[in-house]
């Protein structure tokens, strides 16, 4: 299990207890060290939370010599994997459900113009979570594009990436910036061929 450690989704309790019973699932024999690495916890902070495992019978330590162990998961501490496994993955689907809604949200003006036809700009994550959510829409995508050379020519998600230039060439109203980083560059780049084509160009 991935924990994402940010401003907006600082991992709980229940997410860290996941990810150490997730992660001695795949490795019983893992140090405190490497498991305090993938967790971004302190020693101490792994040493209290595997006693509160092995307290609560959810997690047994076998002795491998005199300073390692086996840490194995008990009946209860399997069933309590799943049970939070379940919950982190209800809750991440709400999560990104909520993000494809707001996208769409972000694409109403264009949906009520009657502007259908669609270049994306920027092959990354945010451009697959936009992918999904213009899912079984009105909306047409004619193009992928991205300033990177090294995409340029490759297939993301069925599309062949193609450079800017492109834009020249095809008839589509409307450009989506699916890339957060460096969107007001990108803006300020599509801003003079946006114009003289009439195309609207939309940030995310």
């Amino acid at each position: 299990m991935l924990l994402i450690d940010r401003h907006y989704f600082k991992p709980s309790k229940d997410a860290r207890v996941l990810a150490i019973l997730d992660a001695l699932t795949r490795d019983n024999s893992i140090s405190q060290v490497e498991l305090g690495r993938q967790m971004n916890l302190s020693g101490a902070m792994v040493n209290q939370y595997l006693k509160e495992l092995h307290d609560t019978d959810m997690v047994r330590f076998e002795a491998v010599n005199g300073k390692s162990y086996r840490y194995l998961l008990t009946d209860q501490g399997e069933r309590r994997r799943r049970q939070l496994f379940s919950a982190y993955s209800s809750e991440t689907i709400q999560i990104y459900t909520a993000l494809k809604n707001a996208i769409l949200g972000k694409l109403d003006p264009l949906l009520e113009k009657g502007l259908l036809k669609l270049a994306l700009f920027g092959a990354s994550e945010t451009c697959e979570v936009t992918l999904s959510a213009l899912r079984d829409t009105p909306f047409q995508i004619l193009t992928l594009l991205d300033n990177d050379p090294a995409k340029q020519g490759s297939m993301f998600h069925g599309y062949v990436i193609a450079p800017p230039d492109v834009l020249d060439t095809i008839a589509c109203q409307a450009v989506v910036i699916t890339s957060f980083g460096g969107q007001e560059e990108i803006y300020q780049q599509l801003a003079p061929i946006g114009h003289s084509k009439g195309l609207e160009i939309v940030k995310l």
